[in-house]
């Protein structure tokens, strides 16, 4: 009955939503230059936020565009395959840890032959990858034939290979199964919400911005302003509510311009985030920004801003409101600065580009402005609030040594990328554990800085947030204990995406994903997932997959997400980039799904092949949960999952139904 209720209750085809993507187009042309000579050319059309790469990538990096000609008599190459600049792009590619070349909306190759025999074909294929923000496709192989007498060439090129013209008979062969025979039902997982997140993110950064000695003050002084100002107790709270209003779109209008960096392309930000002297640069800044806090020098902006701004709130009117909240803005960034840069390069690091850092801005404005807003409606309020004083600064301080901590952060984003070696695990968790330390130390009154007011008494307060970061600072201590399951320090939760990966260690290294147990062939896998009786985790990959290094690194570390794929799952990573020859017996000639043909002449085509004919997709990373026989999907499978939570419920999710079908 289980079995049954199981089936009934998904009535929706699984591949609703999944779709075979083909976002270049080739084309190509014969110009004729002399008698002899001609320029064959290969142009690339590329659908918007997708890309190619150059020919010239360093070994280890994406698979870069290349071609091969046939050796026929009748023709002799001059010079190499030339590629245009124009539409090219070039910049660090974190994951691959260099510098890559990429082209998008169009790119144009040219090669020079001269023609000795005009009655011959010149063939040949050219190979290319390409990936977006959130996924790549495997490399593909686009055959390519000249000819230069005005005929039409045969386009079948394909000799010497083992035919098999049933696609059912090849993937019985190949995977044991047809497509018809993987049973598909669909259930529905929920979306993320990583705008509200971020908001969320932002609105705390303004409550925390409201805290300081920069801002505080001035709500009781503004509030007071606006509600004796005038005869009209109405029109003063209106003007209040539209200076709470202002201080938002002020923050509004700051995100804007990325935007515009948005539209111009769409990788932009992405870039900045993962540059790596950006980072060092961020790193650099907060630095900055950390010894602002402690009381050393204070950041101001140039004081004819605050002069003509100022000069503004004379107007009257509506437009002094806003020149009134503007000058707020500038006056109070020696507080606010240090806090929006943090929201800034959180958001350029996440996925969703400028609309998240417009979350976040608004966020920021309305827990800043509302406050002013709503004292000016309800005065007596103003008495519950705390009186400014030490505590302010405290406040900054604190601000402080959290800056020093993303400090190390951004610092350490690049010294993965470069492998430098500086900021490996050991060094990274003894630079927090200084910090925190510090920061424990400060709270129980131990260290003092410039701005700090005698401590007569330790607050209550205080001494619970001490005792909190104390806490803290013992955990990050854990980090040093050694997995004797994967021979590395302890991955910790509340470091994840923060720290470097375990694995990047001076006396544990581990090139390996959290040191996971797998399979590269299906077969295998699927034989010891019967033996084992447990559910299969299919992990669509490869070598160049720029998101599937993201997940091996900051998705499956998760604590909860790595015992399951340990202990309850068999993992079968299946690289359809993999250039290792197939056997002889197995390279066939199958019907691609978009129509035409191809040649299945690697371990790359095999799995592609796998993928888009069982689950009508081409994207990489692709993870299909099925049980133990490899005949029935479990639940949804999904891409690109960076949010730990939602893919963690993916895992228990298919648990849960193959514990369902077992029972």
């Amino acid at each position: 009955m289980k079995k049954l209720f199981l089936f009934l209750t998904v009535t929706f085809s699984l591949f609703s939503s999944a779709q075979i993507l083909e976002p270049v187009k080739w084309e190509f042309e014969t110009v004729k230059l002399s008698d002899s000579e001609y320029e064959v050319k290969f142009k690339a059309v590329i659908e918007e936020s997708w890309a190619i790469y150059s020919q010239f990538v360093d070994e280890g990096g994406p698979i870069p565009t290349s071609f091969t000609f046939e050796e026929i008599d009748g023709f002799k190459l001059l010079g190499d395959v030339v590629e245009s600049d124009e539409n090219k792009v070039v910049k660090n590619d974190p994951v691959f840890q260099m510098v890559v070349g990429k082209f998008y909306n169009e790119a144009f190759f040219t090669q020079k032959v001269e023609v000795l025999d005009e009655t011959n074909v010149l063939k040949g294929f050219l190979s290319f990858m390409t990936c977006d923000d959130t996924r790549c496709l495997a490399p593909t192989d686009v055959n390519f034939q000249f000819t230069f007498d005005g005929s039409i060439p045969v386009k079948d090129q394909t000799e010497n290979i083992t035919s098999i013209v049933n696609n059912d008979d090849v993937n019985i062969q190949l995977y044991g199964m047809s497509p018809d025979q993987l049973k598909t039902p669909k259930v529905e997982i929920q979306e993320g919400k990583s705008l509200w997140v971020i908001f969320g993110l932002g609105f705390f950064g303004g409550l925390i911005a409201l805290l300081t000695p920069c801002v505080f003050p001035m709500i009781p002084l503004t509030v007071s302003f606006f509600t004796k100002k005038g005869d009209n107790k109405g029109a003063g709270v209106s003007k209040a509510l539209l200076y709470g209003f202002f201080i938002l779109a002020v923050y509004l209008i700051l995100s804007i311009p990325f935007h515009l960096l948005d539209s111009v392309n769409p990788d932009i930000l992405n870039e900045i985030s993962t540059n790596v002297w950006l980072n060092v640069i961020f790193f650099l800044i907060f630095m900055f920004f950390a010894f602002s806090f402690f009381g050393y020098y204070e950041l101001t902006l140039p004081s004819s801003w605050t002069t003509k701004t100022t000069q503004g709130e004379n107007i009257g009117g509506i437009l002094g409101v806003f020149f009134m909240a503007l000058t707020l803005a500038i006056v109070s960034f020696s507080c606010t600065g240090p806090i929006l840069g943090s929201l800034l390069a959180g958001s350029l690091s996440a996925d969703g580009g400028a609309w998240q850092l417009t979350a976040g801005m608004g966020g920021f404005g309305i827990a800043l402005g509302l406050p002013f807003a709503l004292f000016a409606m309800f005065p007596s309020w103003l008495n519950s609030l705390p009186k400014s004083g030490g505590w302010l600064n405290t406040v900054k301080v604190v601000l402080g040594f959290i800056e020093l901590a993303l400090a190390f952060k951004f610092l350490s984003n690049a010294d993965l990328v470069k492998h430098w070696g500086i900021l490996k695990i050991e060094v990274f968790l003894g630079l927090w554990i200084l910090i925190f330390g510090g920061l424990a130390l400060y709270l129980f009154g131990k260290i003092k800085f410039p701005h700090d007011s005698p401590i007569k008494k330790l607050s209550f307060s205080r001494i619970s947030f001490a005792i909190l970061i104390g806490a803290f600072t013992i955990y990050l201590a854990s980090g040093f204990r050694v997995n004797k399951d994967t021979n590395t320090f302890t991955s910790l939760t509340l470091l994840s995406g923060l720290a470097p990966p375990v694995g990047y260690s001076f006396l544990f290294p581990n090139d390996s994903p959290n040191a996971l147990d797998s399979f590269k062939d299906l077969k295998e896998g699927i034989a010891h997932a019967q033996k084992v009786n447990k559910p299969i985790i299919i992990d669509f990959t490869g070598l160049a997959c720029v998101n599937c290094r993201k997940m091996e690194e900051h998705v499956w570390p998760d604590e909860t997400i790595d015992k399951l794929l340990r202990e309850e799952f068999v993992l079968v990573s299946l690289y359809v980039d993999d250039k290792k020859p197939l056997p002889e017996a197995e390279q066939f000639i199958v019907n691609k799904t978009s129509g035409g043909t191809r040649k299945l002449e690697n371990y790359g085509h095999k799995w592609a092949h796998f993928q888009t004919e069982f689950f009508q997709i081409n994207s990489q990373p692709y993870y299909v949960l099925l049980t133990p026989d490899g005949r029935q999907v479990l639940n949804k499978p999904v891409g690109y999952t960076p949010d730990k939570v939602e893919y963690a419920a993916f895992l228990k999710e298919g648990l849960d139904a193959f514990n369902t079908l077992v029972k």
